[in-house]
């Protein structure tokens, strides 16, 4: 059975441009033009994935994403913005959406969006750990999957501190669904400012373009080294 999806955007060239992709993905896709006929469509229909315009007239992308998240919590809701729309997307994902892609929409960026949401859903129907703890030589090694958000505090703080138990120093391996919301990038700082504290020295590795820009905007690069791969990390650190 198709998987269904909810593209709401005030431009009806976009919204072709959308349902041309995704008919040829083997979605079920809905559009809407506006917020309103959006949530109202969504409501019916109950899709897990939903991408929306940030800027539309009326209701905008910030509006729907909140009343989608009170519907439904575990949607999954990617944010289209502008260019240099940064600070709306920060915003974006402190109301708990789970990715963004800009526009013009690059069809490489929608496919690896759309990819990242549909294993984050079949993540959260598994009994997978999100957070597994390896060591390596003397290193803690914390390998991330799925979404970080205020519900992960207790496993993630069980996960630093096994990880750094006989470890002087630390790594966090994302995988390329991880997605991490306002209240995941506040939790990940205080980590990153407890181990900065302590001198254990960290580096990331493996995050998705998207979150490397969002994490170097708002400043935890400053706290842990940025690299591309576990094994550069590793050597980083």
């Amino acid at each position: 059975m198709p998987l269904k999806i909810l593209v709401i955007d005030d431009e009806r060239p976009t919204l072709s441009m959308f349902k041309l992709f995704l008919d040829a993905y083997g979605f079920e896709v809905y559009t809407a033009e506006n917020g309103d006929q959006g949530i109202e469509l969504f409501c019916e229909h109950n899709m897990p994935i939903v991408l929306t315009d940030i800027k539309m007239p009326g209701m905008d992308g910030l509006e729907v994403l909140r009343r989608i998240k009170e519907i439904s919590p575990k949607t999954e809701v990617i944010i289209i913005t502008g260019h240099g729309d940064m600070d709306l997307a920060i915003k974006a994902l402190g109301l708990d959406a789970t990715d963004f892609i800009n526009k013009p929409i690059q069809q490489r960026s929608l496919d690896a969006a759309l990819k990242r949401a549909q294993e984050r859903i079949q993540l959260s129907q598994s009994r997978d750990e999100s957070f597994l703890v390896r060591h390596l030589d003397g290193i803690g090694v914390i390998e991330i999957k799925g979404t970080v958000n205020s519900g992960s505090e207790e496993s993630l703080r069980t996960a630093f501190a096994s990880a750094r138990a006989d470890s002087g120093k630390l790594v966090l391996s994302f995988s390329e669904n991880t997605s991490i919301n306002g209240a995941g990038i506040a939790l990940l700082t205080q980590l990153l400012l407890d181990c900065r504290k302590d001198g254990t020295p960290v580096a990331m590795a493996g995050l998705s373009s998207n979150f490397t820009k969002v994490l170097t905007m708002v400043g935890m690069t400053t706290l842990a080294t940025l690299c591309e791969t576990e094994a550069d990390a590793l050597r980083a650190v």
